[in-house]
This record gives structure tokens, C-alpha cells and sequence, in this order.
């Protein structure tokens, strides 16, 4: 498209060969260059497509304050009237798809609105022909008052009369779209949208949200860094009060992408012309694309047949005559009329494309990489067979239940969150150990049992420690002497056991006394084991529950509306209970069995009676014979092969002692044998007991400690495995006579994750048609 003469003559372009004024006018230039047109004409195809919702396409919007002439531009640039009132005329988008076609002129009208996240296209009355271009303004008029009425039907507004009334609408504005595709011969291919003009303040009964709406409405397009934004400023208005150019500049800050346009000069008022040529020279809020002037025709001058034609005649005239802008200098004539204005808008949008389109196909490609991602994270859609679907979902979950009870390699696995649980009912157990003290309770406060080190091989250093830290603990509190079959909690004295034990004698032989006293020191831990068993059952169920809750999730959560993973979750819960249920009638059953004191184990249980026997012992007869003890414990015998020639050592206590007894002919006494001197202990038979109970509870603890995780294994863990299939085949009901309806009702796909689908193809199905447009450009 060449660039417009300056003077008063019509530009070039716009002529026939035969001389006579073209018919086309505005951006309807036939004379564009053939790569002009094929960057417009592509540009328009991707408009058609839809994907300008998912990537930036070049267009160009129209922006001004309220009643700034920016549908009279409109008109200019596309060759059709547009609906004119007082005040502000356009209340929603208004969109214009012009492309070139070999067929006859005509415009179909669609109302596009948003649904749902998708936008929905709804051609709006038949097309118009050009023999009918007159009820183009009528029909835009009436498809804005039917976007105005959201609720109402579409085609009541296409007959109804009085339509020019808008105080009745339902909204006073609309981000829902008029879309104008109009075609010809004669008609460029490019898009452009006209906006609601922006308003200042809300008249009686409007709406005060309005004046925010207006503006999110014009910023949602011209945020967008393809978007050139055709900024209308009205002369007869002080430039400082209109706000669409600092909404441009917020937006486009260097002015890069901004064309100025500079309406209605012919009512300035007089003597402030001058005012506005500083605009015109870009002096004044300057542009890289400089401001325009154009001059369109009034209302009245439309109704009374005035054609474009001659409105371009009347505009370049205008120019010419009148001052200050014909006084111009000849540089800056060119950004004056419609005719300048449209050549650098045809010159701006076609470079523009060329530079966008490498890009376009880069985000595109991305677009539909995303897209296809997304889409295969959906679940899978419901299968028409889906009583067979679910019966495969059933059988691989059930797989993956048993899979977990039998244990997978993950930090956070079944078996993993139930070890430290078994662990602590073990420590439990440990705790309940009778602290039996070798020697009486007077002593409690200055005499304290020695660790049995024997236990810290077999215990770990852990258990070891915290039993001797509870143990001193509980010498500080202390118990009641009381002689009850009550056995106490903490620390059993020596002489507490053997004052039990005389109370227990009948008609035994003297120094001989009841195994029924070993008997209540055992039944007081065991009684103590029934609690920690119990909470090692319910915490397994907890943790088990939660487990499979999370399977459930992973399974069914995204099968139909969620109907499946819940009624799921209700069964299971059920028969997860039940083997609980089991696993606590087998504890009771295994806590029973301790109630009568039994072991096979002979030599384990006889070895540890020795150990603590011998335990108890060591540490009494140190407290009996301190001094005893110590000299024997001090004592060194001469080592074999020591040097004989050396001075002989000083004769102790214990040397004098054992050479006494090899003098008399005793001869192989050892240091620690010459305690059996001291008298006979008293205490002895409370000793054995202790020592009995003491061992047994080694073995039944160790026993129990191992018999009721696997119970609970058995009945609770790889319980709910066994009939589990059977369990939720019965309890879904889908192998019933009703079992078809069930499923498909199962089946039924959440509205949110069926529309997102929807969403997705219809997406790439946009973006496909939209990368083949770009294919067929050769780029």
C-alpha cells in the first residue's frame, strides 16, 4: 500500500485504472503487496481458528474515552455503520474479521460468549448481503442487546421491536463478544476489535462496578505485547481529562506499539488548534508511530446518504482548507486522514506478523506439547464395557494390597511404618521386668543393684540402659510394704519376697516353700501385657487403615465422579475391622496361654537362672562381708612365670590366709572361694525365687514379644488380602443382576475432568488447524 499524498488530492490507492474513485475503502485496499496481504490473510486464518485464546495473536484494538470516535473509525477503516447514540454506544466488544473472498459481499454476525471456560461461537441471523448493507447497523445493534441479556434467548432480539432502549438490559456491559466476519472481493484480510469507550463516572441507576469493567475490558487486550493499540483521542475534549492514554502508556510505556489518532478536529474549539500540532509533530506525548488526525462524518451526514467515498473527499478537503493544518509543513501532512492512518496500520500489522510468525509456531508447538501432557494426565475416559473395566481395576488393586503386605522396598512402605511400632511394644514388654533388689527395703536409699552386664549382650546397650535408668528412678519413690497379692510396680525387696513367701507355706517341710510364689510374681508382669498388646493391634489397624485409604486413592480417585473410591472405602473399612477383630481374639487367646507359667526351653530358662542367681548373689555378699569382699577383689595372685628371683611380696590378709591353708595341707583354694566362710544367708530360698521368676520372664517375654506381632501379621496385616476380592465383589454388588446399571453409574466421569478434556481437544484441535495455516505460509 503506498503512503498517501499530503495534499488535497485522494490518494492514489484509492483510484480505479479508470480514474474513478475505488469502491474499497480503509484497510479494504486491493493494492496491498502480495506479501502484505499473504502476512494479513494469515493472520486472519489463525483469528478464524480460535487460538488467539491460547497464544498471542497480532491485532489491533481500539481504544478512547467515552465517545471518542472510535466507532467512527471503525466504520472507516471496515465500510459499515456502526450503531450510534448519545453517549457511550458500544458496551461490548465488537469485533471485525474482514478477509478477501472471490464471492459476492457479505457479513454474518456471531455473538461469542464465554462458557464454562470455553468460548462458544453462535451465529447471530442470517448473513447480509450487499444488497442489504444498510441493516448491518441494526443487526449489531440488536446482537449487542442480546449480548446485553445474557439469559434471554438469541433470537427473540433478531424480531423484537424498539431495540435502541438499553436501560431494561441486564448488564451494562459485556466481555462476552460481537464478532462481524465480513467478506468480499474487495475486503482486506485482517482483524481488528473495537472496545467500549472508558468512562470517568456512572450516570443515575448505573452501576459503579461499570467504570472498573470498561477498563479490565481494554486492558485484557491491549496487555498483550502483539496487540497494536489504536488510541482515539477527541479534540474537543482537554487532553489531560481523557484516560485511555495513560491506560496505553501503563501498558506501552516507550510508546512502541501505540498509534495515536487524533478525532473530530473540526469541532475544536477556536483559537485552540494549535494546541494539538505539537501531537502531530510527535513533540508531545511522542510515539514511535507517530499521532494521525482524521476527520470522519457525523450521524447525520450518514443518514442523510453521504457514501465513504465522498466521506474521503470531504476529509482530504478539510485538511487542505483549514488552519493550522494546512499551514503544516509538507513532513508532517502525511499523518493527516484516514488514508495515511490506514496505509501505516496495513504497514505496522504485516511487519509485525512476519516478525511474529517464527514465534507464533514456537509457542504453538509448546501450546500443544502442554496440551497433549495435560491431557494425558487425565484418567483414561470410561470405557463402554464398564463392568469389565472395573473388574480390571479391582483385580490389580487387590494385587497391589497383597504386594504391600508382603512388604515393598520404599521408605514409607506398610511394613516400614509398622517396624517401629513392633519395636516399641517390644520395649514395652521389657519395662514390665520385675526389679527385684537383693538386699531390704531399709537399704533402699543407700545400696544400689549394679547393672547385670550379662543382659547387655542379649538385651542391646539400649534396652539395657533405659531398664537400669528406670530402676533408679524408682529407688527414690518408695513402695508400700503392705503384704498383698498385689505385686508392686517398682522395686521388690528382698525381704518383701521372702515375707511372701513364708505367708504362702502350708504343709511344706521346713526351709521349702510354694511354687505359688513364683507363680504371683509371674502373673504380676503378665498382667501388665495385656494393655501394650492391645495398643500394638489398634495401632497397626490405624496405620493399616491409612495405608490402604492412600492405595484406594491412587486406584479409584479419578475413575467417575469418585462414587467408586468412596463406596470402596466404606467396604474396606468394614472388613479391615473384622480382621482387627481376629487379630484381638488371637492376643486374647495368646495372653491366656501365659496365664499358666510353661517352657519347653530347659536349658535357655535353667542358663539364666544361673546368671541371675549368681547375680543376686555376688551383689548380696558384697553388701554382706564389705571388707570380705573388697580384699578378695583387691587380691593378686602371682602370675605364672614371673621372675622367682625377685624379692618375694609383701604377705596381705588373703596370702596369709591361703598359705595358712596349704600349711595344713588345703591345698588349691582360690581368693574368691574363701567367701563361703561367711555364714549361711538367710535369705537364700528369696534368692532362688527371684531368680526363677527372673529367668522365666526372660523366656516368656521374648516368646510373647514375637507371638503377637505375628498374630497381628497374620490375622490383621495379610488378613485383609484373603478375602478381600470376594469382600468387595459382594459388597459393590456388580456381579448381581443389577451389576451392568451399577458400573455404568460408577463410570460416570466427574463434570470437572470430562470438561478439561473437552477443553484439551478442542485446544489442540485449535492449535492443529492453527499449525497447519502456519505450514501452508512456507516459514
Amino acid at each position: 500500500m503506498s503512503i498517501a499524498n499530503t495534499g488535497s488530492s485522494v490518494p492514489e490507492s484509492f483510484f480505479s485504472d479508470d480514474g474513478s474513485p475505488d469502491q474499497a475503502v480503509g484497510l479494504a485496499n486491493p493494492h496491498l503487496s502480495q506479501e502484505r496481504r499473504r502476512m494479513l490473510d494469515l493472520v486472519n486464518r489463525l483469528h478464524s481458528t480460535g487460538v488467539q485464546v491460547d497464544i498471542d495473536l497480532p491485532q489491533i484494538a481500539v481504544i478512547g474515552s467515552q465517545s471518542a470516535g472510535k466507532s467512527s473509525l471503525i466504520e472507516s477503516i471496515s465500510g459499515i455503520t456502526l450503531p450510534r447514540a448519545a453517549g457511550t454506544c458500544t458496551r461490548c466488544p465488537t469485533e471485525c474479521r474482514l478477509s478477501r473472498s472471490n464471492e459476492p459481499w457479505k457479513c454474518v454476525v456471531f455473538l461469542l460468549r464465554m462458557q464454562n471456560g470455553q468460548m462458544h461461537s453462535e451465529q447471530f441471523g442470517s448473513p447480509i448481503m450487499e444488497s442489504e448493507k444498510s441493516k448491518v447497523e441494526d443487526r449489531i445493534r440488536r446482537a449487542q442487546r442480546a449480548i446485553l441479556n445474557p439469559s434471554g434467548q438469541s433470537n427473540y432480539y433478531l424480531t423484537v421491536d424498539h431495540i435502541n432502549d438499553t436501560s431494561d438490559a441486564e448488564l451494562s456491559f459485556s466481555r462476552d463478544c460481537v464478532s462481524l466476519q465480513i467478506s468480499g472481493p474487495d475486503v482486506a484480510d485482517l482483524s481488528f476489535c473495537d472496545l467500549p469507550g472508558l468512562i470517568a463516572s456512572v450516570g443515575k441507576g448505573g452501576n459503579k462496578n461499570d467504570i472498573q469493567l470498561v477498563e479490565s475490558l481494554a486492558t485484557s487486550y491491549i496487555r498483550k505485547p502483539s496487540c497494536i493499540i489504536l488510541l482515539t483521542v477527541a479534540c474537543e475534549t482537554d487532553f489531560q481529562n481523557q484516560g485511555a492514554q495513560e491506560l496505553a502508556k501503563g501498558y506501552d510505556p516507550e510508546g512502541k506499539r501505540t498509534i495515536g489518532v487524533l478525532t473530530k478536529p473540526d469541532r475544536i474549539p477556536s483559537g485552540e488548534e494549535p494546541n494539538w500540532l505539537p501531537f502531530i509533530r510527535n513533540e508531545k506525548e511522542p510515539l514511535q508511530n507517530n499521532w494521525y488526525c482524521v476527520k470522519q462524518p457525523s450521524s447525520n451526514e450518514l443518514k442523510q446518504g453521504m457514501t465513504w467515498r465522498d466521506a474521503r473527499k470531504n476529509e482530504d478537503h478539510f485538511f487542505s482548507v483549514t488552519s493550522p493544518w494546512c499551514d503544516l509543513d509538507a513532513v508532517y501532512k502525511k499523518y493527516l486522514g484516514t488514508s495515511s492512518l490506514v496505509d501505516r496500520l496495513s504497514n505496522i500489522l504485516s511487519d509485525l506478523i512476519f516478525k511474529r510468525v517464527p514465534e507464533i509456531q514456537d509457542e504453538l508447538e509448546r501450546s500443544m506439547i502442554a496440551a497433549r501432557e495435560a491431557l494425558m494426565s487425565l484418567p483414561r475416559e470410561p470405557s463402554r464395557d464398564p463392568r469389565s473395566e472395573i473388574s480390571t481395576m479391582l483385580h490389580v488393586f487387590v494385587t497391589d494390597i497383597a504386594r504391600h503386605a508382603e512388604g515393598v522396598p520404599d521408605e514409607d512402605g506398610l511394613l516400614q511404618s509398622i517396624r517401629p511400632v513392633q519395636e516399641r511394644f517390644r520395649r514395652a514388654l521389657r519395662t514390665t521386668a520385675p526389679k527385684f533388689r537383693p538386699f531390704e527395703r531399709r537399704y533402699a536409699d543407700v545400696k544400689e543393684l549394679e547393672k547385670a552386664e550379662f543382659l547387655a549382650h542379649e538385651e542391646g546397650a539400649e534396652d539395657f540402659e533405659l531398664d537400669d535408668d528406670d530402676d533408679r528412678e524408682i529407688l527414690r519413690k518408695p513402695s508400700s510394704t503392705k503384704s498383698s497379692r498385689n505385686i508392686p510396680r517398682g522395686p521388690i525387696y528382698i525381704d518383701e519376697v521372702m515375707e511372701r513367701a513364708e505367708q504362702a507355706c502350708t504343709r511344706e517341710l521346713p526351709g521349702n516353700f510354694p511354687f505359688v510364689v513364683q507363680q504371683m510374681f509371674i502373673n504380676s508382669f503378665l498382667k501388665q501385657w495385656n494393655a501394650p498388646a492391645q495398643i500394638l493391634c489398634k495401632t497397626v489397624y490405624s496405620i493399616l487403615t491409612e495405608h490402604i485409604r492412600r492405595l484406594i486413592f491412587e486406584h479409584f480417585a479419578a475413575y467417575g465422579q469418585g462414587a467408586l473410591e468412596q463406596r470402596i472405602k466404606i467396604i474396606l473399612q468394614g472388613h479391615i475391622k473384622r480382621c482387627m477383630e481376629r487379630a484381638e481374639e488371637r492376643i486374647n487367646w495368646l495372653i491366656e496361654l501365659e496365664s499358666t507359667p510353661f517352657s519347653l526351653n530347659t536349658h535357655y530358662l535353667v542358663d539364666y537362672k544361673d546368671k541371675f542367681l549368681a547375680y543376686y548373689r555376688g551383689s548380696r555378699e558384697k553388701d554382706r562381708n564389705v571388707d570380705l569382699m573388697k580384699a578378695i577383689g583387691a587380691y593378686s595372685a602371682p602370675t605364672p612365670g614371673s621372675n622367682r628371683n625377685s624379692q618375694p611380696p609383701t604377705m596381705s590378709g588373703i596370702s596369709k590366709v591361703l598359705s595358712g591353708l596349704a600349711e595344713i595341707g588345703i591345698v588349691g583354694v582360690k581368693a574368691e572361694e574363701l567367701a563361703k566362710l561367711i555364714p549361711p544367708d538367710g535369705m537364700e530360698p528369696a534368692l532362688v525365687i527371684m531368680a526363677d521368676v527372673r529367668a522365666y520372664f526372660q523366656v516368656a517375654y521374648k516368646r510373647f514379644a514375637d507371638n503377637i506381632p505375628l498374630a497381628i501379621d497374620h490375622e490383621l496385616v495379610r488378613g485383609i488380602g484373603r478375602t478381600i476380592l470376594h469382600t468387595l465383589y459382594i459388597g459393590l454388588g456388580i456381579n448381581g443382576p443389577e451389576g451392568h446399571r451399577i458400573c455404568q453409574e460408577l463410570a460416570q466421569e466427574s463434570p470437572n475432568i470430562s470438561g478439561k478434556r473437552e477443553e484439551l481437544i478442542k485446544k489442540l484441535e485449535r492449535m492443529s488447524v492453527a499449525n497447519e495455516q502456519l505450514l501452508q505460509i512456507g516459514m
